[in-house]
């Protein structure tokens, strides 16, 4: 700890260094990541996943499914209550809500002033 205190540059210098050399044996060294079809096409060819033959399988399962109105003749659907509020229409207020009120001043004459009685 002494050697710490005496030598703070040389310290910190090893730790930085201990940092990167960490950093680029862990995540640094490795090759980048296709982000797009066109960057995998750029390196060889497409290149097929697990994760994409699964996603192309699922959205061609559900190209496959049909929507009919049946649905709606069923008793079911047809016993089923709407409990809802309606919203009612509100009036509109100002155009400019900060512009100072027509016809009116900002301090009024007969405006009272509270004083308490002692």
């Amino acid at each position: 700890m002494k050697w710490v205190l005496q030598h703070k540059i040389l310290a910190l210098g090893l730790i930085v260094a201990l940092i990167l050399a960490l950093w680029a044996g862990i995540g640094g060294g490795s090759a980048p990541v296709p982000l797009t079809s066109e960057d995998v096409e750029l390196e060889g060819g497409p290149v097929e996943s697990t994760v994409d033959r699964e996603l192309v399988e699922t959205l061609l399962a559900l190209r496959a499914v049909t929507l009919s109105g049946s649905i709606f003749q069923d008793i079911a659907f047809q016993s089923l209550k709407d409990f809802g509020t309606p919203i009612m229409p509100e009036p509109i207020g100002r155009e400019n809500p900060f512009a100072p009120l027509s016809g009116r001043s900002g301090a009024s004459s007969d405006a009272r002033v509270f004083e308490p009685e002692i």
